[in-house]
């Protein structure tokens, strides 16, 4: 990303998220031609960045939405993504957000087990309609990615085993209230490895192939996430390997192929900027804090994920740092032992690939304002998401009743 984030920093402040609108779109047409020929859809996972603006952009382009929550539905719906193309995922979903995207229409529910499925077809009894759903197959396949985003070994709450989603679809295609027309896998996320995908998509294309013959018709092959990025020094997979690879599985199948990727569109169109407050020395080891901490970029204290991090216009020789935050816990670092030049106050670090799951698991924690987010278009900068302050923090707990204390 070409910024000049002197300039941004100084308009916005610190700690901001700037996300490369350009290279979302390049992403986004890559994937999406890889596919060219082939009936595909690129469903953008919601969760990696929900920002309006983002899925907006995307939908301009003619991306679809994968969505965990009725909100995330929400925000596609809002930000013009057409209903068709839009997917409810989740295990977990309440009765009320069941009927909410019932009644609004969108392609599919994606369903994670038996008993969802007789709460869906209770719901779309009561309503009178038919529901469309795919369902999500676990294939016990080893993503060999970092166990916390591994979802597709039967050790991991997600989807149901070949034989379960057999007598799912058989019950389903026998009900009233039901439509099964998707298939559905994610083996996890951060993938850099081709065969296991592979082995997932082989032993689903299977089950389908099965379904077909007993008259259950298919028309979503959904192959989930999960494409992974360059943090460090990884290998990925190239998209074009990608999709011979998919398209060769499900050879003799008429489906429309089903992406949600997030990551792969979103963590290297982003940089989080952060200022420096202080240095600090304990002994042998060099502390460099900043304004930036745990509750803006979550991904380094709950994975202990990499972030590259370098110092913007800054001379002079790197010696290790931990870069850490304001946050009150041992747990609050952005980085560990990075290479960092001497650093004084208000200097300003660039936390690469942080487009993905940046923003979306933020918190306030520590009564900390959520940061603003800017967006890079062509050259031009525009905010897409204000700094909060602290009445947008309290506002909520304002309007409480506390006559009671």
């Amino acid at each position: 990303m070409s910024l000049d984030i002197k300039t941004l920093v100084d308009k916005y402040d610190t700690p901001l998220y700037v996300y490369d609108f350009n290279n979302i779109a390049k992403r986004y047409q890559e994937l999406k031609g890889a596919f060219d020929g082939k009936k595909s859809l690129v469903a953008y996972a919601v969760k990696s960045n929900s920002n309006l603006a983002v899925i907006k952009h995307l939908a301009k382009l003619g991306a679809g939405a994968d969505c965990v929550s009725i909100g995330e539905v929400k925000r596609a719906l809002k930000a013009g993504i057409a209903k068709y193309k839009i997917i409810f995922s989740g295990v977990g979903k309440r009765d009320s957000e069941i009927r909410e995207a019932l009644q609004k229409d969108i392609l599919l529910l994606n369903l994670e087990s038996e008993a969802e499925m007789k709460r869906v077809e209770m719901i779309a009894k009561e309503l009178g309609i038919e529901a469309r759903i795919s369902i999500r197959v676990n294939p016990n396949v080893d993503p060999q990615t970092h166990p916390y985003i591994s979802t597709g070994l039967h050790e991991n709450k997600f989807g149901v085993s070949i034989d379960s989603a057999k007598r799912m679809y058989i019950y389903a295609k026998k009900s009233e209230h039901l439509n099964p027309i998707g298939i559905h896998f994610h083996i996890g996320s951060q993938l850099t490895e081709l065969s296991p995908i592979v082995e997932a998509c082989e032993i689903v294309a299977d089950l389908v192939r099965s379904l077909k013959a007993i008259d259950i018709d298919i028309k979503f092959f959904d192959v989930g996430g999960g494409l992974g990025v360059v943090y460090d020094n990884e290998i990925t997979i190239k998209t074009h390997e990608y999709a011979d690879a998919i398209i060769k599985a499900i050879k003799g199948l008429d489906v429309t192929v089903v992406m949600e990727p997030g990551r792969y569109m979103m963590a290297n169109s982003g940089i989080f900027l952060t200022r420096v407050l202080y240095e600090k020395q304990n002994g042998d080891k060099r502390f460099v804090i900043v304004d930036g901490a745990m509750n803006d970029l979550l991904r380094p204290s709950l994975y202990s994920a990499y972030h590259k991090i370098e110092a913007v216009q800054k001379d002079g020789e790197k010696t290790p740092a931990d870069v850490v935050g304001p946050v009150c816990e041992s747990g609050d670092f952005l980085g560990k032992d990075v290479p960092l030049p001497p650093l004084e106050h208000n200097d300003i670090l660039v936390v690469h690939s942080a487009g993905a799951y940046g923003f979306t698991m933020s918190s306030n924690y520590n009564t900390r304002n959520r940061v603003a987010e800017v967006a890079v278009l062509d050259g031009k900068d525009y905010l897409i998401r204000k700094r909060e302050s602290f009445d947008d923090q309290i506002k909520l707990e304002e309007v409480c009743d506390t006559s009671w204390l």
